[in-house]
């Protein structure tokens, strides 16, 4: 059993001023809807214990977690970041699906896997964080089986957001959000058929509530450590988290301008 006491990194102090290098070492990552949102794109991706599933930008190893806990199909999540990866490896191991699971550093834009390998490929607030999206749909579908699903939630605008909110939100996490109109196109630009676009509104509350129920307590008294611990030790994260709360008065009424969307192809 892991120890619940972690050494922090002895290299902290080298932490990047960005915000998955943040959030890496906080060891929590979240999506809009939360687990909610996740169960329905499991349903419309079919995915079940037969399945082979790619999780694109894996954060730290929630959704493959889940997925091979609840469903019991074998899952390879990938991510840009290392660290990330470490993490949900630590994850893997904390919820006894090690064997069920694979971690792995890989860009979506260039997936280190041969043609037609799985059943189906899902990503959740990923895709708004790269710049080329149209080359990281064309890899989702390669790497697909005929008949296989790519399924992803993405923060979708809901009506034209002040343009210093825009700013702050690219300053900040360098996030190209896109419409619904936007997410559709890109779907059904990537080949795929009986695509499926589905878009929600929500709130603070509501968001703050999903997030809960994706983690355990231990898992927000390990992060809240991490982060105050991180707060201490590195220059970066303090410059980072000065420059996140010097946000403009429109993210008060954030979510009157976006919701998130489910967005599902079949090859």
């Amino acid at each position: 059993m892991e120890s619940k006491k972690q050494s922090p990194p002895e290299n902290i102090s080298e932490l990047e001023d960005s915000y998955f290098e943040v959030q890496a070492y906080w060891g929590m990552t979240k999506h809009m809807g939360g687990l909610r949102a996740t169960e329905q794109l499991v349903k419309l991706c079919h995915i079940n214990q037969d399945k082979h599933v790619l999780v694109v930008g894996c954060g730290v190893g929630v959704t493959p977690c889940y997925l091979a806990k609840k469903y019991g199909c074998s899952v390879v999540g990938v991510d840009l970041s290392a660290k990330m990866v470490e993490r949900s490896k630590e994850r893997a191991k904390r919820e006894g699906v090690e064997g069920m699971v694979e971690f792995r550093v890989a860009d979506a834009k260039n997936l280190p896997f041969e043609d037609v390998t799985f059943n189906a490929v899902i990503c959740e607030s990923v895709n708004a964080f790269i710049e080329n999206k149209p080359r990281a749909l064309s890899e989702y579908v390669r790497v697909i089986k005929p008949g296989g699903y790519v399924g992803f939630n993405e923060v979708t605008w809901l009506k034209t957001p002040p343009q210093e909110l825009v700013s702050y939100l690219d300053r900040i996490m360098s996030a190209g959000f896109l419409t619904y109109e936007g997410w559709k196109e890109l779907l059904e630009g990537s080949g795929l058929k009986e695509t499926i676009a589905l878009v929600y509104k929500t709130n603070a509350l509501n968001q703050w509530i999903s997030e809960v129920r994706q983690f355990e307590f231990l898992d927000f008294t390990r992060a809240w450590s991490r982060y105050l611990y991180m707060l201490i030790k590195s220059p970066a994260s303090r410059k980072f988290t000065k420059e996140a709360l010097s946000f403009p008065r429109s993210i008060l009424s954030l979510f009157k301008y976006f919701g998130y969307g489910l967005y599902v192809g079949r090859k």
